[in-house]
């Protein structure tokens, strides 16, 4: 997959509505999402010298974030990610593990068997210690327009806990809100033009692009406080 472009947004509720009843005008519903939303969780993984966290927070360029990502609490299929961020713009790696391995990582132990992506998260395990740092859930809804490759997401009360051994439990309530109370993200993906109808409904120019890490935002919130695997 190559560089795609993001943009993030926060927004309120009432803004949230507004906008989605704007582009189901020229956007699909994500066809695997049934309902309102779907949840997303996802184990952040970092190095003894917390690298993914300082780059992100000092805004350093050709960066990456490794993380386990399930939905709807669903344990049959497991994804083993990397997200790379290069001038701006975004990729997203992606390999299904089997659950026994996704435990294994969970606890902080390297993976014997998988992809590429696996022996490249066991490497940065055993050579700089990178060990599961916080679990990141939300709510998304996710809607899509094959025409420039368009996908514009709402991530709906983000949530988040440094307990890592509770990732591939089923309850939240170690899971604390991160954001201000009413706030959301609106993220928007493309390839290399936004269509101009999607733009208008979007109305960017009334929107303030800002610079929006789900996983900083949880390590600061919990700041001082040891991840628990």
């Amino acid at each position: 997959m190559e560089y795609r472009n993001e943009l993030k947004f926060q927004l309120d509720f009432m803004d949230i509505q507004k906008l989605k009843y704007r582009l189901e005008a020229f956007l699909d519903y994500d066809e695997n999402q049934k309902g309102d939303f779907y949840t997303v969780r996802s184990l952040y993984f970092d190095d003894i010298y917390d690298t993914c966290l300082f780059e992100s927070e000092s805004g350093v360029d050709n960066r990456k974030k490794y993380r386990l990502r399930i939905y709807n609490g669903d344990l049959d299929v497991v994804h083993l990610e990397k997200k790379c961020k290069l001038r701006g713009m975004t990729k997203k790696i992606t390999e299904e593990i089997p659950l026994e391995e996704c435990r294994k990582l969970a606890a902080g132990k390297p993976m014997k068997k998988g992809g590429g992506l696996a022996q490249e998260l066991g490497y940065l395990m055993q050579s700089r210690n990178m060990t599961p740092k916080c679990i990141v859930e939300y709510d998304r809804c996710a809607m899509v327009n094959h025409v420039g490759n368009v996908r514009i997401t709402f991530d709906m009360e983000v949530r988040g806990t440094v307990h890592t051994d509770c990732f591939l439990a089923g309850g939240k309530e170690r899971f604390d809100f991160v954001m201000a109370p009413g706030m959301h993200i609106l993220e928007i993906k493309y390839d290399e033009l936004l269509p101009e109808p999607i733009l208008r409904a979007v109305n960017l120019e009334h929107l303030q692009r800002q610079s929006i890490s789900k996983y900083v935002w949880v390590r600061q919130k919990f700041k001082g406080q040891r991840s628990r695997a």
